[in-house]
């Protein structure tokens, strides 16, 4: 046999694989923007979920049960933040959806993953009860409906699914205060050596405005916004605007340390950071947008990382 027919049996041989492989695994299901409402509505019944607060461990008890009852494994990362109020303690939950090419790895050792990220605090206010049921609420529920799209599909790199505390300032927005939790991530990553495995990030920020409307991040890397925009427009999701806006958020301490990073966000919103980011003001078709689009978005995003 030449080299070339070899290759060439090779080839349909692998092809014929993944086909098999591809029809084998089962339909990934549609995100379903009610049950993300329904996760919303319990999160912002807890009431306030601000970093080291009270109400923060509720809402790790519930995001890991539900990420449980899916079969993930869910991993705390504690940490302590220096605030302008001390030392708070605070808690990243992780849940990794593995990868097809993903090798044996020794214990405690990461694989090369794409991380779905949103925060669950909620900024601390003391004049009124602020349940942030967009702000904090949205994208925690979120990503619990998006590992129930995921877990069973043939993801070509591993997916980590990461609930960041500590987003909120808790005095006034600073370089130093806010961002607590993807700063400490980014930091240990880097420490560990494992921050060379994370290929990129999709951040998801209140996300379930009845009347949503995302800007694009000047601040996001620009090729991931273009795959999203463009997953978008083939979509006719008329909630993903070509208008600029640049903004700071959880994707920031990733982008400096090299990592491909886009912020999916909605900052007009009226209700933000008043009492009136109640649930009646999230959206079950507004979350929906944002999971059809990234679900739409994400092969070619993967094709791009591989």
């Amino acid at each position: 046999m030449t080299l070339t027919r070899a290759l060439g049996a090779a080839s349909a041989v692998v092809a014929g694989a993944l086909a098999c492989a591809q029809a084998q695994a089962p339909p990934v299901p549609a995100f379903d923007g009610v049950r993300a409402l329904e996760h919303t509505r319990a999160l912002a019944s807890i009431g306030p979920r601000v970093a080291g607060s009270p109400g923060a461990q509720p809402a790790r008890t519930y995001i890991t049960r539900q990420l449980t009852v899916l079969g993930l494994d869910v991993r705390e990362q504690p940490f302590e933040a220096v605030t302008p109020n001390g030392r708070v303690t605070m808690v990243n939950l992780r849940a990794t959806l593995p990868g097809l090419a993903a090798p044996k790895l020794p214990p405690g050792a990461e694989a090369d993953r794409l991380i779905v990220a949103g925060h669950y605090d909620t900024k601390l206010f003391r004049e009124f009860r602020f349940v942030g049921a967009n702000d904090g609420g949205s994208s925690a529920a979120f990503l619990i409906e998006l590992a129930r799209v995921l877990k069973n599909r043939r993801n070509p790199i591993a997916i980590e699914l990461l609930f960041l505390d500590g987003e909120e300032a808790v005095a006034e927005w600073s370089d130093q205060d806010g961002t607590y939790g993807s700063r400490y991530y980014v930091e240990a990553a880097r420490k560990d050596g494992t921050l060379r495995g994370i290929k990129a990030l999709l951040l998801v920020d209140m996300i379930g405005d009845r009347d949503l409307r995302i800007q694009r991040d000047p601040n996001s890397t620009p090729w991931l916004t273009e795959i999203i925009w463009n997953a978008a427009a083939r979509l006719k999701r008329r909630e993903f605007v070509d208008e600029e806006l640049a903004i700071e958020d959880d994707h920031l301490p990733f982008v400096r340390a090299g990592v491909p990073a886009v912020d999916i966000i909605d900052l007009d919103y009226p209700a933000w950071h008043t009492e009136d980011d109640t649930i009646d003001k999230v959206s079950a078709g507004s979350l929906k947008a944002v999971g059809d689009v990234l679900l739409a978005a994400l092969p070619e995003i993967e094709a791009r990382l591989r």
